[in-house]
């Protein structure tokens, strides 16, 4: 019996403190920029789900970083390419946003099965080239979080 998938994921915009964002090219989409993304599993948090992706998708430990549930969830369709992964009955997603600060732009080790390379760009190129409606507009979104920051309006951002 096939295991599907969960329809809940997360996904991981891995950045520094300038807000160079980390994107993955996916193996079986050639041309098809991402941030870290995927399905959580039973008996998984979300920030479980999060930091086991980190690792799988590039090697990093998320544990050694700051980590932060940016409390905004996405639902969409699933693309009819990446349907067979999912029950029968299941036609929407639930994704999770979080964000992962590292000092800079650090190598990372691609999982080879799921990409083929990867790049650091600024925040705003980073936008444009990812196939993602949402992960575009957690992006963009990172922008206005780290400006909050800066800004010392008291609130606590990622």
């Amino acid at each position: 019996m096939y295991n599907y998938k969960t329809p809940v994921s997360v996904l991981v915009i891995i950045h520094t403190p300038d807000m160079q964002v980390l994107l993955l090219e996916r193996a079986d989409h050639p041309g098809y920029w991402q941030s870290v993304t995927g399905s959580q599993n039973q008996e998984e948090t979300l920030v479980q789900t999060a930091m086991r992706e980190v690792a799988e998708e590039t090697g990093l430990d998320a544990g050694r970083y700051q980590l932060t549930d940016w409390n905004i969830q996405n639902e969409y369709e699933i693309y009819d390419e990446w349907r067979w992964r999912y029950a029968p009955e299941v036609t929407r997603n639930t994704e999770h946003v979080f964000g992962l600060l590292v000092p800079e732009p650090v190598p990372v080790l691609v999982a080879a099965r799921e990409h083929l390379r990867y790049i650091w760009l600024p925040w705003q190129e980073a936008a444009g080239k990812v196939f993602s409606p949402s992960n575009a507009e957690a992006i963009r979104k990172l922008a206005t979080i780290r400006s909050n920051e800066h800004d010392g309006n008291g609130s606590e951002a990622p």
